[in-house]
């Protein structure tokens, strides 16, 4: 979609600066990472870096350019999702994938995503489990296929996920918890 790209291509405009979450004690259900994610949406494509604490009670995921600038900061607090832009626009949903498809054009799994990135299904939610970690490993959840490339000290280093006309690649830089 259009708005993908402009999302993008308007944190550069604007030079939005964007910190990063703040570091903090060990999170309980937790974890923070960061890492360089591509999303493909349709004909459309961007890609930039993500920085994202969470925890059972909260997220706080911040989506920026290449160059750091701003695109996205998708926050959770028990069921309230906000996502505020890099031009200081602020959207509310009831749930993140309705919240960026909103604001951003494309939807991103933050529901199982949390339990994704932690090569895990989510639970309490039928899925499918294909090959090992040394092979393959996939899990099919929710519409999306999570396909994981590659594995670095027992935890995942390259995924890819896809849905429909969605890619969204993701590489973890650093883990922590």
């Amino acid at each position: 979609m259009v708005r993908l790209a402009l999302g993008f291509a308007a944190a550069a405009v604007l030079g939005a600066c964007a910190s990063l979450p703040e570091a903090g004690r060990p999170l309980p259900g937790g974890f923070e990472l960061s890492g360089r994610v591509a999303v493909r949406h349709g004909k459309n494509a961007a890609s930039g870096r993500i920085f994202w604490r969470h925890s059972d009670e909260s997220d706080e995921l911040l989506i920026t350019s290449a160059l750091g600038q701003g695109i996205a900061r998708i926050s959770r607090e028990g069921d309230q999702f906000r996502l505020l832009t890099g031009d200081n626009k602020e959207y509310r949903a009831a749930d993140a994938e309705s919240l960026t498809e909103q604001a951003l054009g494309w939807r991103l799994p933050l529901a199982g995503l949390s339990d994704w990135v932690q090569a895990r299904a989510s639970p309490g939610r039928p899925a499918e489990i294909r090959g090992e970690q040394d092979n393959g490993l996939e899990i099919r959840q929710d519409g999306w296929r999570v396909a994981y490339e590659e594995f670095r000290g027992g935890r995942p280093f390259r995924m890819r996920l896809t849905r429909e006309d969605l890619e969204i690649r993701l590489i973890v830089d650093q883990w922590t918890n």
